[in-house]
């Protein structure tokens, strides 16, 4: 009896001292944690490709360096008849200032064509109010030919709020009325996202557009949601891609100055 239980003793020591030695090589194998690199503030810098030097306008609305000025007040030579895209456009120069449209000579719209786009414009109504609601002052400028921003005279002027002046026309009215008195000019600073399509041709991500009406916030990188319609739902077309900057010829004498635009 007395072997047996040594033997036994001898086995459980045996075992004991074999786990001991599995854990102590364990602890021994495993390597010690790592603290990661602290961060010095030049990881984060970005140097290249450098940024681009834009001279600002002296005042406020002024072209920067690189905008293309599409109105100056002179010429019209950045323009043509939206009916007739050969012939020179048909509206008047006045004043050496500003151009005036002619009712029923048709719209106009840009030799060039864009697509993500800065535009600044002023515009006004005649300074003489004739008539009410959709027939004072009423134009309109379009992104790639198809997507207008409303032009019209809204101050004291009640109609549908998403075809007063700072609407995306009959899609999103705009946030507030930022219109001046007939006697003053009005402006508009556009930062507009052209849509992007699929190869198939269907909408992949639709246009979006900021605009600053009187330096007043109206649309918020809104959503357009197809082709700005008179009636009907706005859906996008088939695949299209850069096109001109055309404005509406509405027959009412709105006037037009200032104009210029940067590609984005």
């Amino acid at each position: 009896m007395k072997s047996r239980k040594i033997s036994r003793y001898f086995g459980i020591v045996v075992l004991f001292s074999s786990t001991a030695l599995m854990a102590q090589h364990t602890v021994i194998d495993t390597p010690p944690e790592v603290s990661p690199m602290p961060m010095k503030p030049e990881m984060t810098e970005i140097w290249e490709p450098e940024v681009k030097t834009v001279t600002p306008g002296k005042q406020q609305g002024e072209a920067p360096s690189d905008a293309i000025i599409l109105f100056d007040g002179k010429n019209m030579g950045q323009w043509v008849s939206q009916r007739d895209n050969s012939k020179a456009a048909a509206w008047k120069i006045v004043n050496n200032d500003y151009m005036e449209v002619v009712p029923d000579a048709g719209g106009i719209q840009t030799k060039m064509q864009f697509g993500d786009c800065q535009l600044h414009m002023e515009w006004s109504a005649p300074d003489v109010v004739v008539d009410g609601g959709q027939w004072r002052g009423n134009s309109g400028v379009f992104f790639q030919n198809r997507y207008e921003l409303q032009v019209l005279d809204s101050y004291n002027n009640r109609t549908y709020s998403n075809g007063q002046a700072g609407s995306i026309y009959k899609d999103h009215p705009p946030l507030v009325n930022a219109m001046k008195t007939p006697l003053e000019w009005n402006s508009y600073d556009v930062v507009y996202t052209a849509p992007r399509f699929k190869a198939n041709g269907l909408i992949d991500a639709p246009a979006r557009i900021t605009v600053f009406h009187n330096g007043v916030l109206v649309q918020n990188n809104a959503t357009i949601n197809g082709l700005t319609l008179y009636s009907g739902l706005h859906n996008y077309p088939s695949s299209h891609g850069e096109d001109v900057i055309s404005l509406q010829e509405h027959g009412c004498k709105t006037q037009f100055r200032n104009i210029w635009i940067r590609r984005l």
